[in-house]
């Protein structure tokens, strides 16, 4: 099962994981402007088939997902161009936090060559987003990605691939003592103050 978020959302992408043999589920935004509204239609008018419902605390909120799944893709006026497409997708995400009470509602809509259980879907959703969350965080982190004041062009983009390998480099390269391994943060620094030392991360090698 291959998840990726609205930039992949595209008809070859999704017909290439059908070729390979693999299922999909694609995030849909406002990007994919007439199957966006298509779902959205779909969802406020038709009566979903199954659906589930997740609650986990943490970082202190309460987060409440709620998956619904409609398996009639007639909804889909392009539905022959989606390579495989057998479920819409919506996932209602209800945040509190316990600290005020306030309450956060988000709705995601995704579609998916898939035709299982509400649950299952729930949970593969969920597994995709927080894989992207932990990225971003050490991305802010290490990198102070959120501060970033890039706006030109492609600049915050072409950037953040940068960090991204930057970041799969310090992972790769082991810097432990004993049982004692050395921070994303202590390797960033490390980097800049020696150069054998950055060199030993580009080429994954003992530093000597």
């Amino acid at each position: 099962m291959v998840t990726i978020d609205a930039m992949g959302c595209q008809k070859d992408i999704a017909a290439k994981i059908i070729d390979k043999g693999a299922d999909y589920i694609l995030a849909v935004k406002q990007n994919q402007e007439h199957l966006y509204d298509d779902i959205t239609e779909a969802f406020a008018q038709a009566k979903t088939i199954e659906e589930h419902t997740q609650i986990s605390a943490g970082h202190g909120r309460v987060e409440k997902r709620t998956c619904r799944i409609i398996t009639d893709t007639d909804w889909v006026c392009s539905k022959e161009e989606w390579e495989g497409l057998q479920t819409l997708i919506a996932i209602e995400s209800k945040r509190t936090k316990k600290a005020t009470g306030a309450t956060e509602t988000q709705v995601r809509y995704f579609i998916s060559s898939e035709k299982t259980d509400a649950e299952k879907f729930n949970a593969a959703i969920r597994e995709h987003w927080g894989i992207e969350n932990k990225l971003h965080w050490v991305l802010d982190v290490t990198f102070g990605e959120d501060d970033s004041t890039k706006r030109a062009g492609t600049a915050a983009e072409n950037f953040s691939i940068i960090s991204k390998i930057a970041i799969n480099l310090l992972y790769q390269y082991n810097d432990a003592k004993g049982a004692k391994k050395a921070s994303m943060k202590t390797k960033r620094k490390k980097a800049g103050w020696d150069n054998e030392y950055l060199q030993a991360i580009l080429f994954n090698a003992n530093k000597i």
